[in-house]
């Protein structure tokens, strides 16, 4: 079977889509992910081909995001970004027609995948690390954090998954005049495809963190997280390997892309004192400003650039960070207790899904951090509970096979779905116009 998988973000988002086409490959699949360039080499070292999509997107999100101030900044960041939208759509269908896929496994910020799988005649899987598109009563939208509604509001509360069609009905309808398909309406539900038929969801995730609600429909599978294996030739450079053998194991703090430039300094100056304060030794990654790579505020911190999540957490006695879901499984699957500190987007939903498993304290939201952080920090590694806790935690996300679930479900969507030739138009219209090479 051939599969093409569509995801778009940074390394903590694509990841884990790495982590699966690799899988695919495994039981004999071919492959390939439509996601920007700079992820080539991560790509192809689980085997699996790359078709370049995004690139252009990612870059000038990269460039944008340290300078923002806040959410209110990112949004009006949109309009610089629809030129590069664009193009990230036409990419996405210059893979599809080039690699003739027999399903596509698609993510919501590529928005031409459900798409691309009808102009195709081929199965299309909705996947995403997050339970946001299916309605529950158990819990609203995760973009409400952990708020507490009545079951009956919980559910309404994901008509919002609809807001990319809103937004972007005219973009993504432009280019289904191209494929030769009808328009998508404004307020079209992504859990159904053209037939009525229900859309299969793949969420990577663990039932551990999230637990499935009762009334969840059979076609939204939560198959547990996708991790990437670790590269067995990666070393750590001398200086992080002398400062882990040179005392207490540290705490980590790091807040991904979450840039907001304007408080860096800040921030910085409040996770310094944390440290101090609670008398912790420190590893503070770099990427969200205030800090370098190289600097060494005190013999207790030291500041690195990247470093592999999976290598590094088993090392240290809790992590600290902003909650993208990359971060925050990566934490967890450690058994390390964690302290979210959410800057937007669904960081405060897995902030409130910590606390609610007792691995680790409340969230403490980034605006706060420079006056509660010290107590936060001094909650986070004083309280043996939390440890206890976050390695049971661990040892469960350790017991789930999520890659092996994955696999399984997309494999059953085009055993159920009936062979793809069938379904396919009688004659490839795609193929007489050219395909540009990635």
């Amino acid at each position: 079977m051939r599969v093409l998988v569509t995801a778009f973000g940074t390394r903590g988002d694509v990841q884990p889509y790495v982590a699966l086409g690799g899988a695919l490959r495994a039981r004999g699949h071919e492959v390939t992910l439509a996601v920007p360039e700079g992820f080539r080499e991560l790509v192809e070292g689980v085997g699996v081909g790359l078709w370049p999509a995004g690139s252009r997107m990612l870059a000038m999100l990269q460039e944008v995001m340290p300078e923002l101030s806040g959410p209110r900044d990112a949004l009006r960041t949109l309009g610089v970004m629809r030129e590069a939208m664009r193009e990230h759509l036409d990419e996405q269908w210059a893979a599809a027609r080039e690699t003739d896929p027999d399903l596509v496994v698609h993510h919501p910020k590529c928005l031409a995948g459900a798409s691309l799988a009808e102009a195709l005649g081929v199965p299309g899987v909705l996947s995403l690390p997050l339970p946001l598109y299916t309605p529950t009563r158990a819990f609203p939208i995760p973009f409400l954090g952990g708020a507490s509604l009545p079951g009956w509001a919980n559910r309404a509360s994901y008509a919002f998954t609809r807001l990319a069609t809103v937004l972007y009905g005219g973009m993504i309808n432009d280019l289904r005049r191209e494929m030769g398909l009808g328009k998508v309406g404004r307020l079209a539900d992504p859990l159904r495809d053209p037939d009525g038929a229900a859309v299969p969801v793949l969420y990577p995730y663990s039932r551990h963190v999230v637990p499935i609600p009762a009334d969840y429909p059979p076609s939204a599978h939560v198959t547990g997280y996708w991790f990437l294996e670790r590269d067995p030739t990666w070393r750590p450079d001398p200086r992080l390997a002398d400062f882990l053998s040179a005392g207490a194991p540290p705490v980590y703090v790091g807040f991904g892309s979450m840039g907001f430039g304007k408080g860096a300094e800040q921030r910085r100056d409040a996770v310094l004192r944390a440290l101090e304060v609670n008398r912790v030794r420190g590893i503070v990654a770099t990427g969200w400003g205030g800090l370098t790579a190289g600097e060494s505020p005190s013999e207790d911190v030291l500041v690195v650039d990247a470093v592999p999540h999976d290598w590094l957490f088993e090392r240290v006695t809790a992590v600290v960070h902003h909650g993208g879901a990359g971060s925050t499984a990566a934490g967890l699957r450690a058994g390390k207790p964690t302290l979210i500190c959410p800057f937007l987007g669904d960081q405060p939903f897995w902030g409130a899904r910590v606390r609610a498993a007792g691995a680790g304290p409340a969230p403490l939201p980034a605006r706060r951090l420079t006056d509660g952080l010290t107590a936060r920090i001094g909650d986070l590694v004083g309280d043996p509970g939390y440890r206890r806790r976050a390695a049971r935690l661990g040892e469960r996300i350790r017991g789930e096979d999520g890659l092996g679930r994955g696999v399984e479900v997309v494999e059953g969507v085009a055993v159920r779905r009936g062979p793809a030739a069938i379904r396919r138009r009688s004659f490839p219209w795609w193929r007489c116009r050219q395909v540009p090479g990635p």
